[in-house]
């Protein structure tokens, strides 16, 4: 299935969650002078616009990443700069947000020389816009299949790995796919640093990628996972991480900058944190 456009929830608790995730550990990578190869296997169209029909049907982002630039003088974890950095590079002046930048944003963000990017994208439209965007960057855009595109470029080139799959989970089977392929991937990469997004939902459906991920070889999966102290009687009612080989102090570090958002007057949610899969 095609028909999930990802402007209709840019800029949600989720995304807060997933590219806080994301940002942090790209920010601790970059500590290290090796290259790193990055992938993104559900890339989307790189950039969202918060005034368009889409986004404002829903207003996820109102109740999303509006409310964390809103109180973003109140942050105490010095580790969200480099998210709200993202953010300034985007929109200009102190108001309110206008854009949003999906995943394939962040990874370019914090790109040096000697790192590589790789994005996939299947949805025609959304492969346009990312192809278009990426047209003046070294970044290469895959229009296939992520989970099995992934998997044929491993191990990469570079020394280090990180990668991103975060699917719209459409599809039911896309759970235990999911944890297939990042099982495969671990033993082609042991070393590399997986991001696996996945959404918490009323059905409970989660339940069956964290145990079929569990049924796996890889080892040292970190779990976070938010939960709203307001949520909707269907669907979505919180929004899950999982971390493979988490950079050393990522855990703690995270867990920060999830306490700052997670207040009535920001994101109002709870946020649990422990290893899934111990090393």
């Amino acid at each position: 299935m095609l028909s999930y456009l990802h402007a209709f929830h840019a800029g949600n608790f989720a995304d807060v969650q997933k590219h806080g995730a994301l940002a942090l550990v790209q920010t601790m990578m970059r500590a290290k002078a090796s290259g790193i190869a990055c992938f993104d296997t559900h890339a989307g169209s790189a950039i969202y616009d918060l005034r368009s029909e889409r986004a404002r049907k829903t207003r996820e982002a109102d109740h999303g990443v509006q409310r964390l630039w809103g109180a973003r003088d109140r942050l105490l974890s010095g580790d969200w700069k480099p998210f709200l950095d993202v953010l300034k590079g985007f929109n200009a002046g102190g108001g309110e947000l206008s854009v949003y930048p999906g995943s394939p944003a962040w990874f370019q963000h914090f790109l040096r020389d000697g790192d590589a990017l790789t994005l996939f994208e299947l949805h025609p439209s959304e492969g346009e816009q990312l192809a278009e965007w990426a047209s003046e960057a070294p970044i290469r855009v895959l229009r296939q299949d992520g989970l099995a595109g992934l998997l044929r470029q491993l191990p990469p080139r570079q020394p280090r790995l990180l990668t991103l799959i975060d699917p719209s989970y459409e599809v039911k089977t896309d759970y235990i796919e999911v944890a297939q392929t990042l099982g495969k991937a671990w033993h082609k990469c042991r070393h590399g640093i997986f991001l696996v997004w996945y959404p918490i939902l009323t059905s409970g459906l989660q339940e069956q990628l964290k145990d079929a991920v569990r049924g796996t070889d890889a080892r040292k999966i970190l779990c976070s996972e938010v939960h709203l102290n307001n949520p909707p009687e269907r669907g979505m009612v919180g929004s899950g991480m999982l971390v493979v080989n988490p950079p050393w102090g990522f855990d703690s570090r995270f867990a920060a900058m999830m306490s700052d958002v997670a207040g009535s007057d920001v994101l109002n949610l709870s946020h649990d944190i422990g290893w899934l899969v111990p090393e």
